[in-house]
């Protein structure tokens, strides 16, 4: 069924993709993207959209508070989006600032996520994943626990703002709690906290604490597994943010 529906989106998003060419809005898919879209179906699905096959496991109406909603897009819109995320000169990608605290960041408009997570589980590299379209954004990772000890901003375009923050835990900031509520608190352009946990240990004290932390200020917030091994599903992530930033509307929804 999965290798099935893979084949007609690829038949769709080749075709679209003839039609958009003839238009004035044409969009330039990433070679990077062109090359994972002839892997086998297998490969394809496993790449692009790694939590299908846990979809199965999610039951719709076992709880009438709880309502479902997937995100799934299609090839085409994930094409789309990795143009968000593809440097050129009229889509300039690059580090804006760091701040110390909410005074210092930069005062912007557009849309912005963050992503927050425990000393070395993997922020800066994931971050760095996502920015692979635009190799001249220097993103620096370290192995060493608490490298990150400011909010490091990049802007994306006219898109949107995405910031680095500091990791909780060992080697934290000193002055990490004050930093980061209040920026989660009173930063009004917030969109999202990608709040990312360690796939292999699991969620521990710290993360339960900065899940609650998200629940009292009643943040949107998306618990994102990591692991130190690969980042599958890099495609998916980059048209999640473009969607929830308001750059995608996919399948005719936007999820807010």
């Amino acid at each position: 069924m999965a290798a099935r529906r893979l084949r007609s989106g690829l038949g769709q998003l080749f075709a679209t993709r003839t039609a958009l060419g003839r238009g004035r809005r044409a969009y330039n898919m990433s070679q990077a993207f062109a090359e994972v879209l002839r892997l086998p179906s297998k490969q394809l699905t496993k790449l692009v959209f790694p939590l299908q096959e846990l979809e199965r496991h999610l039951v719709p109406g076992s709880r009438p508070d709880f309502h479902l909603k997937t995100f799934d897009p299609s090839l085409e819109d994930i094409a789309k989006s990795d143009g968000v995320f593809t440097a050129t000169v009229r889509n300039r990608i690059e580090y804006l600032s760091s701040a110390v605290s909410l005074d210092h960041a930069p005062d912007l408009l557009c849309p912005e996520v963050c992503f927050i997570g425990r000393s070395n589980v993997g922020k800066s590299s994931l971050i760095k994943a996502l920015f692979s379209l635009a190799p001249e954004v220097e993103v620096r990772v370290s192995k060493k626990p608490g490298h990150t000890k400011k909010m490091n901003f990049f802007k994306v375009g006219k898109y949107f703002t995405l910031v680095d923050m500091p990791g909780y835990g060992y080697r934290a900031p000193e002055d990490f709690v004050k930093m980061v509520e209040t920026y989660l608190k009173e930063r009004k352009n917030l969109m999202r906290t990608f709040l990312l946990v360690d796939s292999v240990v699991g969620i521990q004290k710290m993360d339960n604490i900065a899940i609650e932390m998200c629940e009292e200020f009643a943040l949107p917030y998306v618990l994102f597994p990591v692991s130190a091994v690969t980042y599958s599903g890099i495609h998916l992530l980059r048209c999640f943010i473009a969607n929830i930033t308001g750059n995608l509307k996919t399948n005719g929804f936007q999820v807010s």
